[in-house]
């Protein structure tokens, strides 16, 4: 059961952190995510939660890593000059490992570009746009009821992992409307982050036997522990030792790399008997699916590969379906970026080919469905 609504992605994306906990979002204004904060001015209150609109994305991303380590689920709302403005302190947020999620609904670049315009160009940034060696989770929405599901996994797997969790939206489903069944809150799986409170300011940050994940207890809550951005020991304070810092940032990588399984998630359409596959995601997998549904009508054996998990990018499930392809198109709204990352999963088994618009312009169904019928 639940409720059926007409709802944009932006609107999906706020009600969607609600159900999974989400009582404080900072932020500021940019288009196309603009809705998401005023939504949160709204809805927020009413729930018992705390909305700031601040000076900037700097102190935007600030607020919520500062909440977060009191405990409260926190998120802001960003598109592409914000986002990057926003790196040095979500590096900050992995090093520390606060829970946090940061939504990117992505737009045309690099600059200010232009700002209402569909666009894909912050794939990599999301994965490698804060310095140094550092977890990523990054997810990504096709739909509007997606939206509202991934986001209240997005929250789930930040809160469980300690660490925080990309959002990468984009346009199109930002400012897609859509007819949705919004499930009743008590059937809706919430994670909260596990504490140990026999933890001691000492040992904050150390780990229980067979995990890779801290359990320190909020700010506030009890125990005093230091937070320091720097590389550090067990007990929070700044370290040089290359052991502790060889042993921190280890266990950073391995808690995500060892635990892809349970992250990871992708989708499969029509690659049983498939020849050639498109690999796309978000806002071009409708665009995709309707290319691919077409060459199946005129005698084409197309299917879709459609990462949900962005990073870590389901590479293994890949790999096994190239094996059996004789070509795969890359379709994407930028110049080419999760290109790279198919081409070297594919690891030449099969061409990869390429499809992407950088203009503005949304690619078209026909457009994909010409290059599927090559050489057929």
């Amino acid at each position: 059961m639940g409720k059926a609504v007409l709802m944009q992605g932006n609107e999906a994306c706020v009600e969607g952190a609600i159900a999974a906990g989400m009582r404080l979002f900072a932020g500021y204004p940019i288009t196309p995510s603009t809705e998401i904060a005023e939504h949160c001015s709204v809805r927020l209150p009413i729930v018992g939660g705390t909305f700031i609109q601040m000076e900037d994305e700097i102190a935007s991303m600030a607020v919520i890593i500062g909440a977060s380590a009191a405990g409260v689920k926190s998120m802001t709302a960003t598109s592409g000059p914000g986002f990057s403005l926003k790196q040095e302190n979500l590096g900050y947020a992995a090093l520390i490992e606060i829970p946090c999620v940061v939504v990117n609904v992505q737009r045309s670049g690099p600059s200010t570009g232009i700002p209402t315009a569909p666009s894909q160009g912050d794939v990599m940034q999301s994965r490698w746009g804060t310095h140094g060696d550092h977890p990523a989770i990054v997810l990504s929405p096709s739909s509007v009821r997606e939206t509202y599901d991934l986001i209240i996994r997005a929250f789930n797997l930040s809160e469980k992992y300690r660490t925080p969790v990309v959002f990468l939206m984009d346009e199109i489903i930002g400012h897609l409307r859509e007819g949705i069944i919004i499930p009743d809150a008590g059937s809706v799986h919430v994670e909260n982050r596990k504490v140990n409170h026999d933890l001691t300011s000492e040992n904050a940050f150390c780990v229980a036997e067979g995990s890779l994940i801290p359990e320190p207890a909020p700010i506030g809550k009890g125990l005093r522990y230091n937070i320091t951005g720097l590389f550090h020991s067990d007990s929070g304070f700044p370290t040089d030792n290359p052991e502790s810092c060889s042993k921190l940032v280890s266990r950073l990588l391995r808690k995500i790399e060892e635990n892809k399984d349970d992250i990871m998630q992708w989708e499969e359409t029509e690659l049983e008997d498939a020849e050639v596959a498109v690999v796309c995601y978000g806002g071009t997998t409708g665009i995709a699916a309707s290319a691919v549904e077409e060459a199946r009508e005129s005698g084409v054996k197309a299917g879709m590969f459609r990462p949900v998990t962005i990073w870590p990018f389901p590479a293994e499930a890949l790999s096994n379906i190239s094996k059996r392809l004789k070509r795969v198109v890359v379709v994407e709204h930028n110049a080419g970026q999760l290109l790279y990352e198919v081409e070297r999963v594919v690891a030449g088994r099969c061409p990869v080919d390429f499809i992407g618009h950088f203009n503005g312009t949304l690619i078209e169904p026909d457009e994909i469905l010409s290059c599927l019928k090559e050489g057929i």
